[in-house]
């Protein structure tokens, strides 16, 4: 089995050496014979903005449906390879739901599918966001997805930062510990870290867990689990759900057509 890990934004802000290291991570979350290759959008646009939000740190999804575009391209490019499944790495879940309508082979957001699995074993979660604006994104999100019932709360750490936040680790386990304690408090039975770069990337939701005492979701390694349980049972998502129509190519993401 073959799985498309694919990142939201076209550039890469990691080391040859931090790639290599993530790239293994993945795979050691995936089951014996199947391999997860990571992937990146052309940039279409999207690159500039987020650039900008960056700087004011209101990242609360305008650069995401800018990204759009490329994450549906990318998504046909896989079918057509011959990819099995595509897993969308970012933990907001930017281009899943209309990627699903370009392509008949499964297309996991790790957010949706993490949150159905902490479902499956709480009552009620919390989530843990990088940044405020982070969370309000969160919170429309979790009202889209309907889910909200079963949110306990909300919470940011305040900490992110561009590439390998490796040199963060203490601060960013500190932060998670004491939000995630703080939820808990609040009445969350599970919790469920926003921002791959930093939980599993760098602190593992195991480590959080041993102190927290309730199960702390990793996001990547649902998404891949689910992937897999859908292609190995042959199936994929509703076409009730997700309408498609045969025979898009990635360059009819991207042609101009006439007016």
């Amino acid at each position: 089995m073959r799985i498309m890990y694919l990142n939201h934004q076209s550039k890469r802000e990691g080391t040859p050496e931090y790639e290599a290291r993530i790239l293994a991570l993945v795979n050691s979350y995936a089951s014996p014979g199947t391999t997860v290759e990571v992937h990146y959008p052309e940039n279409l646009g999207g690159t500039e903005v987020l650039s900008h939000l960056r700087k004011s740190q209101a990242l609360a999804g305008l650069h995401h449906a800018l990204e759009v575009p490329s994450l549906v391209k990318k998504t046909i490019e896989a079918e057509r390879t011959g990819y099995d499944a595509v897993v969308f790495s970012n933990t907001f879940d930017p281009g899943v739901e209309v990627a699903r309508c370009a392509v008949r082979i499964p297309v996991i957001g790790v957010l949706r599918a993490s949150c159905h699995f902490a479902a499956s074993i709480c009552d009620r979660f919390g989530l843990i966001a990088p940044l405020d604006s982070h969370a309000l994104y969160a919170r429309h999100i979790m009202e889209n997805y309907r889910l909200g019932n079963f949110v306990s709360g909300i919470k940011a750490i305040n900490t992110y930062e561009t590439g390998d936040l490796s040199a963060h680790r203490s601060l960013i386990l500190e932060r998670m510990l004491a939000v995630g304690k703080e939820l808990i408090a609040e009445g969350a039975h599970a919790l469920i870290p926003l921002g791959g770069r930093l939980v599993p990337y760098v602190v593992s939701p195991l480590e959080l867990e041993a102190e927290l005492k309730v199960p702390v979701i990793n996001t990547k390694l649902v998404g891949i689990r689910q992937a897999e349980t859908l292609v190995n049972g042959k199936t994929s998502h509703s076409l009730k759900s997700y309408p498609w129509a045969a025979g898009l190519t990635p360059e009819n993401v991207t042609r101009r057509g006439e007016s």
